[in-house]
């Protein structure tokens, strides 16, 4: 769909595709679904962080959802702050690419 799409609207399409490939009709994801894309797409940006405090603070509020399951706007909120606080964000500052 985004053929000629920025690399940015490129990224966000790819995103709500594997998001809404694993979501349930409704539209959400379970605390285990929600778990295992993390730990199947998203694992570069994750790996390493298990024992930092703010990881933990993150994951535990996705264990606390009220209704077990979290929707595509949670989930970019979740992705965001995983990816601030990740070792890798910091090596992509450091590398700059040309075109």
């Amino acid at each position: 769909a985004l053929e000629k799409g920025s690399d940015l609207e490129k990224a966000f399409a790819t995103a709500a595709l594997v998001y809404n490939n694993c979501a349930d009709p409704e539209g959400k994801l379970s605390k285990a679904e929600t778990k295992n894309l993390l730990h199947t797409q998203f694992l570069s940006f994750i790996q390493g962080q298990e024992n930092k405090p703010k990881y933990q603070e993150v994951i535990s509020a996705l264990d606390e959802e009220l209704e077990n399951k979290i929707d595509f706007e949670d989930f970019m909120i979740l992705l965001v702050s995983l990816t601030l606080m990740s070792d890798l964000l910091q090596e992509i500052k450091n590398t700059k690419t040309r075109k």
